[in-house]
């Protein structure tokens, strides 16, 4: 069986400022953005006639490494505390970017909460070689975490 990930769907408090984060600190351009009025089987959430909207938002790739956005409107769902840390249960996503700084300087701008500023690091890649990154850690506006890496050079390891 051959299967891949095409999306993740992430909860959004606010639509607006959820989709500004990611159109410009990641990048993102929007794929998909409808209501959708959920049938109470599919989704682990909610219940059948609650209407939401549904942004999908797409990288390079047209179908690999989509993030869809999904925010309840009828009724609004109520929302936990925004976390600040990562804990069980929560993904970590991981993000390649030509431009760390500039995604790190574009996030600031947007009042997002940053858990590490540009910093270098390497890493032995699957390989054998030694990846070094330009890298930052920030939350977007629900708390999701992101790391963004900027690949530097590729060296043998000694």
């Amino acid at each position: 069986m051959k299967n891949i990930v095409k999306r993740t769907t992430l909860m959004a408090r606010d639509m607006d400022k959820a989709l500004a984060w990611y159109q410009q600190v990641m990048g993102m351009e929007v794929y998909y953005d409808k209501p959708v009025t959920l049938s109470g089987v599919g989704m682990a959430a909610g219940k059948a006639g609650d209407i939401t909207r549904l942004v999908i938002l797409k990288c390079e790739h047209p179908e690999i490494g989509m993030i869809g956005l999904l925010q309840w409107l009828d009724p609004v769902m109520e929302a936990p505390e925004i976390p600040t840390a990562v804990s069980y249960g929560m993904p970590t996503f991981v993000c390649g970017t030509d431009d760390c700084a500039e995604a790190h300087a574009r996030a600031m701008a947007l009042g997002t909460r940053v858990h590490s500023a540009p910093h270098e690091w390497s890493v032995e890649g699957a390989d054998g070689n030694i990846k070094h990154f330009l890298g930052c850690s920030l939350f977007d506006p629900d708390g999701h975490f992101y790391e963004m890496n900027q690949l530097i050079r590729t060296e043998a390891k000694s």
